[in-house]
């Protein structure tokens, strides 16, 4: 048995930071709760309050084992700042410093391989107005093709211009990303995005003739979702439920 490296930050780093840290592990540890997680691969970065500095997962630790303290600072290009204890998946971190590279407006990147956005994601017409929860995702809706892994730096700009200004991104065959300016934000994205998917692939399989919303309906609701339900107004009113949800799961991602 290989043991997990710990290491304690607690009153070492800035306020800030670990304030980052203790929600960046809380949301490693809920996506691992909710069945979101894909073994030790994807990855959750969010960049530290006043700095150019990011967090981000060690490879090789579950999600379910991340902590606070077991997150690696990184610099835009992937180096490790903080010490040689852990490593970092180079080519994981391709699609987000492409898209904090750019998007400065975005504390945190969620990028996951959930079943429903990939399957919804290689779908040619991809998310569908079939419900409240695809149209609060489709108010800032993005997609890129896939080109095989992420290891091509110039796959980046092509990734950046696909993105534009927008939070959510269905990358073909391959998964779904959120980002927002808090971490809150983004987990509140990916909620949305996840669970229109799946509603959508239930209703697929149903067989049953399937009712669209009707498009000024859709365009109405998106704009009350930019203001009541998505942004950094639904993450400030869920997140910190779901940080007490992550304290009663295990309060050790706060170590």
């Amino acid at each position: 048995m290989i043991d997990l490296i710990v290491r304690n930050l607690k009153n070492k780093v800035s306020k800030d930071e670990w304030q980052t840290r203790l929600d960046l592990a809380a949301c490693y540890r809920l996506v691992a709760h909710f069945g979101w997680d894909d073994l030790i691969y994807t990855h959750i970065s969010a960049r530290i309050p006043d700095s150019e500095h990011f967090l981000i997962n060690a490879f090789c630790v579950a999600f379910d084992e991340v902590t606070a303290s077991n997150l690696v600072k990184i610099d835009i290009k992937g180096n490790i700042l903080d010490g040689g204890e852990f490593e970092i998946n180079p080519a994981g971190f391709t699609i987000h410093s492409a898209i904090h590279d750019v998007r400065h407006d975005a504390k945190c990147v969620m990028h996951l391989h959930t079943n429903a956005t990939i399957a919804v994601a290689s779908q040619k017409q991809g998310l569908l107005p079939l419900s409240q929860y695809s149209m609060f995702s489709m108010a800032t809706m993005s997609y890129h093709d896939y080109e095989g892994l992420a290891v091509n730096p110039a796959e980046k700009k092509r990734l950046q211009d696909n993105l534009a200004s927008n939070n959510h991104l269905l990358l073909r065959n391959h998964g779904g990303l959120t980002l927002g300016a808090t971490i809150g934000d983004a987990f509140m994205r990916m909620y949305d995005l996840n669970r229109a998917c799946e509603i959508q692939l239930m209703l697929q399989a149903s067989g049953e003739e399937l009712v669209y919303v009707e498009q000024p309906i859709v365009e109405n609701i998106l704009s009350q979702a930019k203001i009541v339900h998505t942004g950094s107004t639904g993450g400030q009113k869920s997140w910190p439920a779901m940080m007490r949800k992550a304290y009663r799961l295990d309060p050790g991602f706060a170590e």
